[in-house]
């Protein structure tokens, strides 16, 4: 399926909230990357602001002198519609999602466009399968969430790893994440307040189960494990509760490639054991701290939305994301690397995603939908041809 074979629009892709941190990023790599003859635009509502970073993008490419500019707010529902019908795909920055997310979102799905963001919340995520997968099934939208370092790599990793062993058979994936990021106030944000909604996640989570088909012959899971030292990979591995696990997840329910019986576990990996202890620690307390208002937003004045880490910084910054394979007698180690996680290459991932959905043939699919589900091979080679390192590093 191929959005540019259906009803004609103005755009390819929209970039909304593009004068935000990661939403100057992707606007940066959207105009060296975008294709020729692909048609896209900048959306906000600061006309001020879109004008300022058109004139910056101008600056580095004379072409972008005109893009096109559209005003859209995350609370004008009117004005979203119109932002929905206007393109095949809208990619957002705009986050808490939880807060921002939920009006675009609807009006993706009423209008037939495919969406993107970089939500990790999964309050959200589920919220959003609740009240608008049925209707982006009906329209043709393809919704799908966490397109930047959540949760791109793990979820397009595995689908690497579990096309390296045998097709049939029970499959086991370990992922291990090491990186030297900083992080910015939106995703800083972002954290805490999915950290103070534990009962309306839980809640969301449980209703999502009562609605979700059963999956019939076979099993796919994602438990969290618990904190070990890892022979394979020489670190300790501390489990990370975070979106990542579920969505392999999902991908795994939705592709029978993943084999009759499949366990995915997610872990941070840290090379010294007081570095683990430290980091268990610093996130009890950032936990505990986000569950008392005032804390919450005294911690939350320290990093304002919309700073973040400077070039220099993210020049410095990188991930590896290893993985451990296993099934039908075969073992494989493979790899996703790439530079700063959290800013360059979730530009990098959103951008490629957003063309990929316009641009490319891919599965006829709808709803809401994993990377690995809607765009799977298509992206990874998208992703790979622009830098992102994936690579079978053992094979026993």
């Amino acid at each position: 399926m191929n959005r540019q074979s259906g009803a004609q629009r103005p755009y390819d892709v929209v970039l909304f909230g593009a004068t935000g941190f990661v939403g100057v990023l992707t606007a940066e790599y959207l105009a060296s990357h975008a294709p020729e003859g692909c048609r896209w635009a900048l959306a906000g509502r600061n006309r001020a602001k879109l004008e300022q970073l058109r004139n910056h993008l101008a600056s580095l490419h004379p072409a972008c002198a005109d893009i096109p500019l559209l005003h859209a707010d995350a609370d004008d529902a009117g004005s979203l519609r119109e932002l929905a019908e206007s393109t095949h795909v809208v990619a957002t920055t705009v986050g808490p999602y939880i807060w921002y997310g939920k009006k675009l979102v609807a009006a993706c799905a009423e209008a037939g466009t495919d969406y993107t963001d970089l939500s990790g919340e999964p309050e959200f995520i589920d919220r959003v399968y609740l009240e608008h997968d049925a209707r982006a099934r009906e329209t043709g939208a393809r919704i799908v969430h966490a397109c930047g370092f959540d949760s791109v790599p793990h979820d397009l990793g595995v689908y690497y790893t579990v096309q390296q062993l045998p097709e049939g058979v029970p499959l086991r994936v370990d992922g291990f994440v090491r990186s030297n990021a900083a992080f910015s106030g939106g995703t800083f944000a972002s954290a805490l307040n999915t950290m103070s909604r534990g009962p309306q996640m839980v809640r969301a989570a449980r209703e999502r189960r009562l609605h979700e088909p059963r999956l019939v012959g076979r099993r796919a899971g994602a438990p969290l494990g618990g904190p070990r030292f890892s022979t394979e990979t020489g670190t300790w591995a501390l489990p990370l509760p975070t979106i990542d696990g579920q969505l392999v997840k999902r991908s795994a329910r939705a592709l029978p490639r993943y084999g009759p019986d499949f366990r995915y576990r997610h872990y941070a990996s840290v090379k010294h054991l007081p570095v683990a202890l430290g980091g268990t620690a610093a996130m009890g307390a950032l936990l505990g701290a986000a569950q008392v208002p005032a804390a919450r937003a005294w911690l939350m004045s320290r990093y304002e939305p919309g700073a973040g880490p400077d070039a220099e910084r993210r020049h410095r910054s990188w991930f590896t994301v290893r993985f451990v394979g296993e099934g039908g007698g075969r073992r494989v180690f493979t790899e996703v690397s790439g530079g700063d996680p959290g800013y360059g290459e979730t530009a990098r991932m959103l951008a490629e995603a957003s063309l990929c959905l316009a641009l490319d043939e891919l599965p006829a699919v709808s709803g809401q939908v994993t990377t690995a589900v809607a765009m799977g091979d298509a992206l990874g080679e998208r992703l790979r041809a622009s830098g992102l390192r994936f690579r079978v590093a053992a094979v026993r």
